[in-house]
């Protein structure tokens, strides 16, 4: 069946948020900076190439064929069942791609995948996997669809709880399995709380939930002083994001990727800009009382090409001078990686504590594989996807 275009990675943007931390703000505050006057927030621009773990095996999903055009690349699934090294595509069936993927797993063998609005798609079509991407069940659709960024769609293990970010900055939930939605605060009503108007947020760039279910969003704030997390508790938003570390107080930070695991909730940050730029992981593990903080990785004049997360808190980032950085728990350090091979979309971690990196080249996905302790990257599958290009 033909498939429509998805654009090109290179087009996707996620706005970061401006912020001037205060080493001596506690998380999620930011009294002492209020008074301040916005500043503008530095473009920041990751992929919705992405992999995401669960405990049955990792998903993946990266944009292939002419990359260079909105008319001939497609968006592509591909799962790695646990255990195992090969990779299989499990593209669903029937469903317009051209807006690209964005994904959320209710943990196993599950997934749900959100199509985004794409040439002639208004809206966003769900569907969901119980065997490892064998067979697909449509949802509900989502109208006026998803918002172009990776964590756009949450679901919580069991219970059929589901959180969504739309275009324009509403954000809808669902307790069903996606059959019907409810319209929660968005955008406009977090600007007119308390918590909102120490932010002053232009945009919001992700959802997730707790482990308890408690709604979590992220927001670029353009008044300095304020980690972008919040949680929605007792009916409206209030501040829930961690504080950076004192060397980079007075930086501009941005929430890249905020995301859910089994042990909580797990943040890429962003802080600083140009050659001062840093990236940051941040974890909690009581629904966003507490938060650990990573210590800075300097970006240099490079910046995130693509991000993801493993299981047990396992963070990895490509940027885009071909560095690949990963961590591994709130206890770690970053650690550079070999530079990735030619093409590489993404990374997923490895089934034995190493890594895989999908690289693309038109309709070809070459699987690299590097080993724990190796020093270089290793050839070792090669899926060849039948792309019908013209087909948009």
């Amino acid at each position: 069946m033909k498939r429509p275009a998805v654009p090109a990675a290179a087009r996707r943007r996620v706005t970061a948020i401006a912020v001037m931390v205060l080493a001596a703000c506690t998380a999620g505050c930011g009294q002492a900076a209020s008074h301040q006057a916005p500043r503008p927030a530095p473009a920041l621009a990751p992929s919705l190439n992405t992999s995401l773990a669960t405990t049955a095996g990792t998903w993946a999903a990266v944009v292939m064929g002419d990359t260079g055009t909105s008319d001939n690349a497609f968006s592509q699934l591909f799962t790695r069942p646990a255990g195992s090294i090969s990779w299989k595509l499990v593209t669903p069936p029937g469903v317009a791609t051209n807006g690209g993927f964005v994904l959320a797993t209710q943990g196993s063998r599950s997934l749900i995948a959100g199509f985004r609005p794409g040439v002639d798609l208004t809206f966003s079509a769900l569907t969901a996997t119980r065997d490892d991407g064998t067979n697909w069940q449509p949802g509900s659709p989502l109208q006026p669809g998803l918002a172009d960024v990776p964590d756009a769609l949450a679901a919580a293990p069991g219970g059929g709880r589901m959180l969504a970010l739309l275009l324009g900055g509403t954000v809808t939930q669902s307790t069903d399995q996606g059959t019907h939605w409810t319209t929660l605060p968005g955008l406009r009503s977090l600007a007119g709380t308390a918590a909102g108007r120490r932010c002053s947020p232009a945009a919001l760039t992700a959802v997730s939930l707790t482990p308890a279910g408690t709604q979590l969003a992220a927001a670029t704030c353009t008044r300095p002083g304020i980690a972008g997390i919040f949680s929605y508790t007792a009916g409206r938003w209030q501040a829930a994001g961690p504080s950076l570390p004192a060397s980079l107080a007075g930086t501009a930070t941005g929430v890249l990727r905020l995301t859910s695991t089994p042990a909580g909730n797990e943040a890429l940050l962003a802080a600083g800009t140009g050659t001062a730029a840093s990236l940051l992981a941040t974890w909690t593990g009581d629904g966003d009382a507490h938060w650990t903080v990573s210590a800075p990785l300097r970006l240099g004049a490079a910046a995130v090409r693509s991000a993801g997360f493993g299981s047990a808190g396992t963070a990895w980032a490509v940027l885009t001078d071909g560095r690949a950085e990963t961590i591994g728990s709130p206890a770690a350090t970053w650690r550079a990686l070999p530079a990735v091979p030619p093409g590489t979309a993404a990374l997923a971690p490895g089934p034995d504590g190493g890594f895989d990196a999908l690289a693309v080249s038109g309709s070809k996905l070459t699987i690299w594989q590097l080993s724990p302790g190796a020093t270089g990257w290793t050839t070792t599958q090669v899926i060849n996807v039948p792309i019908e290009y013209g087909s948009s």
